[in-house]
């Protein structure tokens, strides 16, 4: 009996040991990545920031305005004191397979200048497709150059004026959901900022 208890007291301790070693491990493995992977994630965002904007001479990612109702980000873009336009970190939690994170870029009028599917799990070759589909000049499917103060940023299916994806209509609806809250920030980024 002794010999048992011995060798479960042995077991319990060789186990408490590697799992506070595993711990150290793990704690210093996170504190030496945390910031390369947060400088990579910044390095992302400020390139696809100076993608879908009209081109401008600040620095966006410390100019910020945040919507506190729908939780946007705005990334004011100015050339000199003027505002240029904006990148508005949007989202939406409707997408066929969750949610999607997409930067769009609007000009100083609120014209969409460009996009950039930040994140997302839609089916590949469907609503994946969002990355593409909706800057082809094909139909009604671009939205770039596009105001959604004047249209109708819902799909056809819905009485909109956008052609959405071929078999991937929910992801259509996000995609332009996540669009028209992030036009929705803008404006008030604008009315607030100026």
């Amino acid at each position: 009996m002794k010999k048992l208890v011995s060798s479960l007291l042995w077991m319990v301790v060789s186990l408490g040991l590697i799992t506070a070693i595993a711990a150290a491990v793990l704690s210093y493995v996170h504190e030496v990545t945390e910031v390369p992977i947060a400088d990579v994630e910044r390095q992302k965002k400020t390139e696809a920031i100076a993608e879908v904007v009209p081109p401008f001479d600040n620095d966006p990612m410390t100019d910020t305005w945040v919507d506190s109702e729908s939780g946007c980000t705005v990334y004011i873009a100015k050339k000199g004191k003027n505002i240029v336009g904006g990148a508005v970190e949007s989202y939406s939690p409707d997408g066929f397979s969750g949610r999607i994170d997409v930067i769009f870029g609007f000009d100083a009028e609120g014209t969409v200048t460009g996009y950039r599917v930040i994140k997302h799990a839609e089916t590949p070759g469907l609503g994946a497709k969002m990355e593409q589909w909706f800057r082809d000049p094909q139909g009604r499917r671009a939205v770039i150059g596009r105001n959604p103060s004047v249209d109708n940023m819902a799909v056809a299916k819905d009485g909109g004026d956008v052609d959405g994806i071929t078999a991937a209509t929910i992801s259509s609806r996000a995609f332009l959901d996540a669009l028209r809250r992030g036009y929705e920030s803008f404006k008030k980024s604008n009315n607030t900022v100026r």
